[in-house]
């Protein structure tokens, strides 16, 4: 147990974590992401059930800020823009199989009860 003077220092991590990953979608982006690898736009958008493109773009934009996806623009004809996990961002690799390990035991779990 932890003693409560050094509570909010163990906590501030995780508060950290949580703000970067909040939100709906990006952690579904990420993990998308994670397991297609490199992808264009509408190819991660049809991938992800009632994303809008909206908020695709915005919570793309959020992550290419915080170094977790990368954005390359290639000078095709129309342009081609792909997105990808930096080598930052797998480093999340960890969390996308506890939370789809964690997910699969939660659906049979709850699924049983139905």
């Amino acid at each position: 147990m932890v003693k409560k003077s050094e509570l909010a220092q163990k906590l501030l991590p995780v508060m950290d974590t949580m703000e970067l990953l909040s939100g709906r979608w990006k952690i579904i982006i990420m993990t998308t992401l994670y397991l297609g690898g490199r992808m264009r736009f509408n190819e991660i958008r049809n991938s992800i059930p009632r994303i809008t493109g909206r908020v695709l773009s915005k919570d793309l934009k959020f992550l290419e800020q915080h170094q977790i996806v990368s954005r390359t623009v290639k000078d095709t004809a129309p342009i081609t823009v792909e997105y990808e996990l930096t080598e930052y961002g797998m480093t999340l690799d960890q969390v996308f199989r506890a939370l789809t390990e964690w997910g699969i035991k939660h659906r049979k779990r709850i699924m049983r009860k139905v």
